[in-house]
């Protein structure tokens, strides 16, 4: 039976975190605060979003802001990131060589992220991968975006697969939360920045390296 694997992108595909801080930081320098975040420390911030990062920023001026200041700068930081998408951005070891496992199945295999759409897209076709993913739904092609559940579902539908035949691979409480919400399994990577802490998460599974996947996946699904 043909299963749907889909991925959330950044923490999960690729460490996107440096290039995603650099821009938030040219948000701040622009304001002339310098690089308020640091690309290791402040990874799993990065892994949160956009304004997640700019609110974390904020918070370390010191000075009152409000969400309209996120509100402002959050496309100055889209514009940034854009113009420097793919310059630390790596795929984690051994990512590819496992979707490629998985279409030589008959799998089908798409992406999930709250990433914008057109910027996951940018990205992925950087990274030289786009063409192996079978559908990729982003923050902004839907009205919602994930945990609601309906990115999830989109995504299973235009690969042509089955819920009921789906897991998620994910990293942040956002991934366990929209797999909970369409009542499918969660795998969560254990090599962001939370480590093993996303045990705490009571994903279905926890993934340590993509040369466990295949294993994982016969666990779950």
């Amino acid at each position: 039976m043909p299963r749907t694997v889909v991925f959330d992108l950044d923490g999960t595909l690729a460490d996107t975190s440096a290039d995603l801080i650099a821009a938030a930081n040219h948000c701040f320098v622009t304001r002339g605060h310098g690089a308020l975040l640091d690309p290791v420390a402040d990874a799993a911030t990065a892994f949160r979003g956009g304004r997640a990062m700019l609110r974390l920023g904020l918070d370390r001026v010191g000075a009152p802001w409000s969400e309209t200041d996120v509100d402002a700068d959050y496309p100055v930081l889209l514009a940034a990131y854009a113009e420097a998408i793919d310059v630390h951005t790596r795929l984690y070891p051994g990512a590819m060589d496992a979707v490629e496992r998985l279409l030589a199945r008959g799998d089908k295999v798409g992406i999930c992220t709250n990433k914008p759409e057109g910027l996951a897209e940018t990205l992925m076709q950087r990274l030289g991968v786009r063409d192996m993913f079978g559908a990729l739904i982003g923050a902004d092609t839907l009205p919602v975006r994930k945990p609601d559940p309906a990115p999830l579902r989109e995504t299973v539908a235009r690969l042509g697969g089955e819920l009921r035949h789906t897991a998620l691979i994910g990293d942040t409480v956002t991934d366990r939360e929209t797999a909970r919400a369409a009542a499918v399994p969660s795998v969560l990577v254990t090599f962001g920045p939370d480590g093993r802490g996303v045990a705490d998460l009571q994903p279905e599974a926890l993934l340590d390296h993509y040369d466990d996947l295949d294993r994982v996946l016969e666990a779950v699904l």
